[in-house]
């Protein structure tokens, strides 16, 4: 596929442009998916205090599936071994940053296989982030080009390639990992209620009373048990209380 024509283009309007927007674009090609990092934290963050475990399950997904289409990115990368345009195509402009070293492939663009991961990862998880992190994955595919060092056929595909796999990963994986979060908050709740009826490892009750203050109590009780036992057998006492009637037993002398 040959799309040196559009490259030389971009590339021409990119050395051409004012030197605030090639720093812009400088800045957004080497930082932006930071961007794309703090939006999976911040949905992983807002999902797990919804409740909801099918959330959980997208928002604990979304860089999963993301790393997993890097890592086929750079298995493609690594396989096809095309060479960067700012080496091969004669005439272009020469990228403000530079050019990659040699044996940094160019098929495909992994910043762009990230960034359309990313993007596909998180508007499964919510909707309403597309009409944000669509045009920040667009964006960034046509930065790469724009600063000299892929071909746009490289980043067409990169999108495409990185959204597909990451949309594979989280429609395979949810299922399992929304049961995996039922099954970790039943297994959370079950502790917490064995906790408060019962006893600890420590013997501590809910009630803050131990094993050793509860025996205590129990033999404290039979002592008294055994006591009231003995008076009632003895007769009135000092005071002249009435007790039942207790009959004489062979051998021994009442008073």
């Amino acid at each position: 596929m040959d799309t040196s024509g559009p490259y030389r283009a971009v590339t021409g309007f990119a050395d051409s442009a004012p030197v605030w927007v090639q720093r812009a674009f400088e800045l957004w090609t080497g930082y932006g998916l930071w961007l794309f990092g703090v939006l999976l934290a911040a949905v992983w963050w807002r999902a797990r205090g919804r409740g909801r475990a099918r959330a959980v399950a997208l928002a604990l997904l979304a860089p999963a599936a993301t790393a997993v289409a890097y890592a086929v990115s750079e298995a493609v990368k690594s396989t096809v071994e095309e060479e960067r345009p700012c080496r091969a195509v004669a005439g272009a402009a020469a990228p403000p940053a530079g050019c990659p070293p040699p044996g940094d492939w160019s098929f495909p663009s992994n910043h762009a296989a990230i960034a359309g991961a990313a993007a596909v990862a998180l508007v499964m998880a919510v909707r309403r982030l597309a009409p944000l992190v669509v045009p920040l994955a667009l964006l960034m595919a046509f930065s790469r080009v724009f600063v000299g060092v892929h071909y746009p056929h490289d980043v067409a595909l990169g999108l495409l390639l990185g959204g597909s796999v990451a949309a594979l990963v989280v429609l395979a994986l949810t299922g399992p990992a929304a049961s995996g979060v039922r099954a970790v908050r039943a297994a959370g709740t079950r502790k917490a209620r064995t906790r408060a009826d019962g006893t600890t490892a420590a013997g501590t009750r809910a009630d803050g009373t131990t094993a050793a203050v509860r025996a205590r109590g129990m033999w404290a009780g039979g002592i008294r048990t055994a006591v009231r036992a003995g008076i009632r057998l003895t007769g009135p006492g000092p005071g002249g209380e009435s007790s039942p009637e207790v009959r004489n037993v062979p051998g021994c002398r009442m008073p």
